[in-house]
């Protein structure tokens, strides 16, 4: 099977479904911002030790791949196909209960932190930000289409839950967090 089409080359693909759409359509930027974010993920998975950090690595990867069908599926409520794909409110407690585990461990935030200290922090920053740019984009689907309400909340607790595993990388390499100097 060729990994090639063609049915792109005039800058339209086809939503699950059928339906053809512009590849700057607002559905394909928001799915392929999770894509991108789930790249990222990727390069921190790959360079992380510790098995818990690998496991909730995995399951946040995975949990995008589903983000990505439900966002690409026209018309959840008449598609059955996609229930499995669901976000709940478990995996939404899922990344809070990390949160918390790994915010217990931390010293208390008193000032905005610089994201840098080495490749593990930059990476989680990185990811934060485009996770944060994902929320725009499904936030644009939700004004104009269907409830993404556990899928917004999912990706909100996640660009937290980076923010939050840059301080404890930051912590696990003994590497001093550079907060902001806002005098300078």
């Amino acid at each position: 099977m060729r990994i090639y089409t063609k049915t792109g080359d005039k800058g339209e693909t086809s939503l699950a479904g059928g339906t053809r759409v512009k590849k700057d359509d607002f559905r394909l930027e928001a799915y392929g911002t999770i894509d991108e974010l789930n790249s990222y993920l990727g390069m921190i998975r790959n360079l992380s030790k510790n098995q818990e950090d690998l496991d909730l690595l995995a399951f946040i990867q995975n949990k995008l791949f589903n983000i990505g069908v439900l966002l690409a599926t026209e018309d959840q409520k008449k598609n059955k196909k996609t229930l499995k794909y669901d976000i709940t409110k478990k995996d939404i407690e899922f990344i809070e209960n990390s949160i918390d585990m790994f915010s217990n461990n931390l010293p208390t935030l008193k000032n905005f932190v610089i994201p840098t200290g080495n490749e593990m922090i930059s990476w989680c920053n990185i990811s934060r930000t485009v996770c944060r740019r994902a929320e725009r984009r499904i936030v644009a689907i939700e004004n104009a289409h269907e409830n993404y309400k556990n899928i917004l909340i999912f990706i909100n607790r996640l660009s937290d839950l980076l923010f939050v595993m840059g301080r404890k990388f930051a912590k696990d390499f003994n590497v001093d967090e550079i907060l902001w100097n806002n005098d300078l």
